[in-house]
């Protein structure tokens, strides 16, 4: 299992490591700063697409940056907004000069070009910025994949001379890192060819994208494991947006080192709790709790005896049924930290094997 850490302008990570998703600049669920400095992730993922629309780049350049806007003085990622865009925007027209869709807030047209993408993420004040990148969706044509792969390395090659524009002037050690995206879809062959023109490009690290995006778990994990295998030894290796506790797993065990996703803080929302989760030789072992279901009414007991998260030490299963059922915000808060200690417990005993 690799062991390489990542060495940002703030600090060095260890890996493998998952980043709790702080869209907005927060933790969905009403988890705080001072929340996440308990939880103790190394690394926390914020959205470009989603600060762009608000509150905008202009207020955050003026307060010095999400870091001080949110408290936080730990390492962020931003996704480039790539894939928000191909997802949520209904109306969107993409030529090689970039994208331009309607805001999902208020239905106002925004362009968004891969220089655009890299002065947004300098001005959130990330520390690893991603190129803008065409996420394709599954089902699709291998001849519109190729065409999306040529645009992604088009916009990647863009990005990196900016971004190197930049920079110009700036000491390496006050820099933020620059991630190319492999694409392809569940071609084979298409992702060996993003892969070689992103490292002709060069970057500080590569992602894996436009995978967990329809396609089942049979055919994306033979083509992740050739993709890996496409990809420099000494460089971070990302999969975005995959998550679930056995997909992390298998991904450490091919070579992936960074991980971020939506399922422990959305299934939190929605009243499905992990217990521990074991990391066996071969395999995790973990249950889901369904803390709606009538068994749990009385039940005093916290989510996992062998959790020590804010919420298994101090309450019970029975207290969060009833705070799922009247619909208290409070529930979402505790769920959250819940879930997310799970994972990043997950993550540590990983980083031990």
């Amino acid at each position: 299992m690799r062991k390489r850490d990542v060495k940002t302008r703030r600090g060095t990570i260890k890996t493998p490591f998952f980043m709790p998703i702080a869209t907005r600049g927060a933790i969905k669920g009403a988890v705080s700063s001072e929340d996440l400095f308990d939880l103790n992730p190394q690394i926390i993922l914020s959205n470009t697409y989603h600060l762009l629309l608000e509150p905008g780049i202009k207020t955050l350049e003026k307060v010095g940056g999400l870091h001080e806007l949110m408290k936080w003085d730990r390492p962020i990622l931003t996704d480039s907004g790539g894939f928000q865009v191909f997802s949520l925007s209904k109306i969107r027209k993409i030529s090689e000069k970039g994208v331009t869709f309607s805001s999902h807030i208020d239905g106002r047209k925004i362009f968004l070009s891969p220089e655009d993408a890299i002065d947004t993420q300098l001005a959130i004040g990330s520390d690893i910025l991603m190129v803008l990148d065409e996420c394709v969706g599954y089902p699709a044509k291998k001849e519109y994949v190729r065409q999306s792969v040529d645009l992604t390395t088009l916009w990647a090659k863009r990005s990196k001379e900016h971004f190197e524009k930049r920079m110009k002037g700036v000491l390496k050690s006050k820099r933020p890192l620059l991630f190319g995206i492999v694409q392809g879809g569940v071609f084979s062959d298409l992702r060996e060819k993003s892969a070689h023109d992103l490292m002709e490009i060069g970057f500080d690290g590569y992602a894996v994208g436009g995978l967990a995006v329809g396609e089942p778990r049979e055919r994306m994990l033979p083509v992740l494991k050739k993709t890996i295998k496409n990809l420099p030894e000494d460089k971070p290796r990302y999969l975005m947006g995959v998550g679930k506790p056995e997909d992390i797993f298998d991904a450490v065990r091919l070579g992936v080192d960074m991980f971020d996703c939506v399922i422990p803080t959305r299934n939190a929302r929605h009243g499905s709790l992990f217990s521990y989760i074991d990391v066996l030789k071969t395999k995790v072992k973990y249950d889901i709790i369904h803390i709606k279901k009538e068994k749990y009414s009385t039940d005093i007991g916290p989510i996992d005896k062998r959790c020590s998260c804010l919420t298994c030490k101090n309450y019970s299963k029975a207290y969060l049924r009833h705070l799922f059922r009247v619909k208290e915000m409070l529930y979402a808060r505790l769920a959250t930290i819940h879930n997310l200690h799970c994972y990043l417990e997950m993550m540590r005993c990983l980083r031990k094997k």
